[in-house]
């Protein structure tokens, strides 16, 4: 359109058609105008149809060749995945895995393939062995951050490697028929669906009992946490010996319940091992290597320092350890069990006689008020 402004809209040659009035000018059209925009609309539907028809010669053309087709560009993804395989197997050192018929499964200076490249330091390497019937599940122990998930993680990946036909981040590996990989790792909820994250841990683990097969590998990664100690305890006690007997899946059973450490005593088949690490003072160096037997204790408290938590509660939490520690041996050495299912977290009150003794003043006492006292202590004593 042409526009002109309201003051001039009488000089207009009569040939232009008013096509819209607005508050201060009109717009107009010629026949040359109308005949143009004809011409852009006509070509872009030209334009369309022209496409559509060499896009339908082209697919007449290439259907007769589908299958040739097909079978070629599967052939070059696999390439592709092929020479990416081989690249990174080159550039990362990884050595070819036998998969072998007989069960079982033997990992030496195993890596995990991800955390090996991110770490500013060399990466510790582990052996890992699993056969039918004398070490079929693992039970993990050892510290926070001493290395439990990435070893338990780095398997499952090495198995997985080997069984799509990679290289493995390991100097040798043997595996044998591995039908399933079940994980129970981490911590989450499921709000969306009402799930608290104690209820989606036994969903998994309940689909772990029901599906495992002796040729299933198994990662269950510090399971009955979100419960009470004795119910954690119970459940995951019961977890780990339906796995190792009836399930009779090769297992790493990594958990804080050093309770579970005795499973080897009561069930064959099942092997402690744990993450070393050496204590400093109130620090801790985590040397990540797996030993043989169960860990000698959890050092929680200094992961806790490491973390960042103020040494006071650190100090707090020492001394509350040291009597739980007590009460525990105590109740140990005298064969009472607790009555509560949770350890206390308050002292036992001290017996009345403890408590009357503690009240005396010595040196106040008359020689005939020591005796009497001494009557009435022996008397409580004895009641």
């Amino acid at each position: 359109y042409i526009e002109v402004s309201r003051a001039q809209s009488q000089a207009v040659p009569a040939d232009y058609l008013r096509r819209q009035t607005l508050k201060g000018a009109e717009r107009y059209i010629i026949p040359e105008l109308q005949e143009f925009e004809h011409k852009v609309l006509r070509a872009q539907e030209q334009a369309l149809a022209r496409e559509k028809a060499l896009y339908d010669a082209l697919l007449d053309q290439l259907i007769v060749r589908l299958s040739a087709l097909q079978a070629s560009a599967a052939a070059l993804a696999e390439l592709d995945v092929l020479a990416n395989l081989a690249e990174r197997a080159a550039a990362l050192c990884w050595n070819p895995p036998e998969l072998v018929e007989r069960p079982g499964i033997e990992i030496v200076a195993g890596r995990h393939p991800v955390v090996e490249q991110v770490l500013d330091e060399p990466f510790v390497p582990n052996d890992l062995k699993l056969e039918p019937d004398r070490r079929r599940m693992l039970i993990v122990t050892g510290p926070n951050l001493g290395g439990k998930s990435t070893y338990m993680r780095q398997t499952a990946l090495i198995v997985l490697l080997a069984h799509l036909g990679s290289f493995v981040p390991a100097e040798r590996a043997v595996i044998g028929p591995i039908d399933r990989i079940f994980t129970r790792i981490g911590a989450s909820d499921d709000l969306a669906s009402g799930r608290s994250t104690f209820m989606v841990e036994m969903s998994e683990a309940a689909n772990i009992l029901h599906n495992a097969t002796p040729h299933s590998l198994v990662l269950i990664d510090e399971i009955g946490r979100g419960t009470s100690t004795f119910d954690g305890l119970a459940l995951a006690w019961a977890c780990a010996a339906h796995l190792a007997g009836t399930a009779r899946a090769f297992t790493l059973f990594a958990t804080h319940y050093f309770e579970l450490t005795r499973l080897p005593e009561a069930q064959s088949g099942i092997v402690n091992v744990h993450l070393d690490a050496v204590e400093h003072g109130d620090t801790i160096a985590f040397l990540h290597r797996v030993q043989d037997g169960p860990a000698s204790r959890s050092y929680g408290l200094q992961v806790a320092a490491l973390a960042g938590v103020p040494p006071v509660v650190i100090r707090q939490a020492r001394q509350r350890l040291r009597l739980l520690e007590r009460q525990m041996l105590r109740r140990e050495l005298t064969g009472r069990s607790a009555a509560s299912p949770q350890l206390s977290l308050f002292g036992e009150a001290a017996h009345p006689a403890v408590a009357a003794l503690a009240e005396l003043d010595l040196d106040t006492l008359a020689p005939e008020q020591a005796l009497a006292e001494l009557r009435r202590l022996k008397a409580l004593a004895g009641s």
